[in-house]
């Protein structure tokens, strides 16, 4: 993920052109392995043991090497191992813009130095991004105003970080505005978090790239926005809720979920205390939308809501 924050970088810095970023990503993007599949390359794991790691990882926010060792699947010497072997991306990303000949290594060493001191990121914090510390990055990159619940939304954007990347697609990059003015999509699946706290929780996004999100968590290729599609990208955002009230509920706070609502062609305002995150992906771009004051989100839709129980 961290690739993506730096390649944005590189671009906001003039450093880079956008086509030249989206050359790099996906070259970049296609070199990447993840650890079920070395595992099974490795002959450490089964391809079904593999799937039963992915399927717990759908019940609680822990890393694939965590899980398949308290199941007994893999040692700590393994994991380790196998992301010794994994290349951080942001190498991968030097590689790919250095073999186009879009930068120079020491152009690319010295951005990454000049990030690091924008961002006043000490050595720790800084090694921790760079190997895939999403709380870390989300802490440091994203914009997040501090209304009291700061923490509580950091955790939340943290996340769903990690879930677009564990479910849907392993490139994500977000960008945090306020949502003080009307947005209008062709679908909105949103969903109340209730109890000691509140949060108004929605994906919107427009039909083609609601059909991706749909697609890619059912595992197969749908082709129009029907019945499953709309109970795919439900379950998703439920599934990612319901993993964030268990992480609450470890802290001591006890929080409930509403029933999940689809709306079609949805014009949602939102007011200070509000936030909607640009959520760029290979599949395409959506939104997050966050609040924090349930009485402050009002979507208005030509179409009756759907419910999901």
């Amino acid at each position: 993920m961290f690739s993506q924050y730096f390649g944005h970088y590189l671009l906001n810095s003039g450093l880079i052109t956008a086509e030249q970023l989206k050359e790099a990503l996906e070259k970049q993007g296609t070199t990447h392995v993840k650890i079920g599949v070395m595992a099974v390359d490795e002959g450490y794991m089964t391809a079904s043991q593999v799937e039963e790691v992915h399927e717990k990882q759908r019940q609680m926010d822990k890393r694939f090497g965590e899980i398949a060792v308290e199941l007994g699947y893999l040692t700590d010497e393994q994991v380790n191992q196998m992301l010794s072997a994994q290349k951080q991306d942001h190498l991968l990303l030097a590689q790919a813009l250095v073999d186009q000949g879009f930068m120079t290594i020491e152009q690319y060493s010295s951005a990454l130095s000049d990030y690091k001191v924008k961002h006043s990121l000490t050595d720790d914090k800084f090694e921790a991004i760079k190997s895939g510390d999403i709380e870390a990055l989300v802490e440091n990159s994203i914009n997040i105003m501090d209304l009291g619940n700061k923490d509580y939304i950091i955790q939340y954007i943290s996340l769903f970080a990690k879930n677009i990347i564990r479910f849907i697609d392993n490139q994500v990059y977000l960008e945090v505005h306020g949502l003080d003015q009307p947005f209008n999509y062709d679908w909105v699946v949103h969903q109340d978090i209730v109890g000691e706290k509140t949060l108004y929780t929605a994906i919107a996004a427009n039909e083609d790239v609601f059909l991706e999100i749909a697609s890619a968590y059912a595992e197969e290729q749908l082709t129009e926005i029907d019945e499953l599609a709309k109970a795919s990208v439900s379950e998703f955002l439920n599934l990612h809720n319901g993993i964030f009230l268990v992480n609450m509920s470890n802290q001591g706070c006890e929080l409930e979920m509403k029933p999940q609502q689809v709306t079609h062609h949805s014009e949602i305002q939102g007011e200070a205390t509000s936030y909607i995150l640009k959520v760029q992906t290979t599949k395409g771009t959506f939104s997050l939308l966050l609040s924090q004051n349930l009485e402050k989100i009002h979507i208005h839709s030509i179409d009756d809501s759907q419910a999901f129980a």
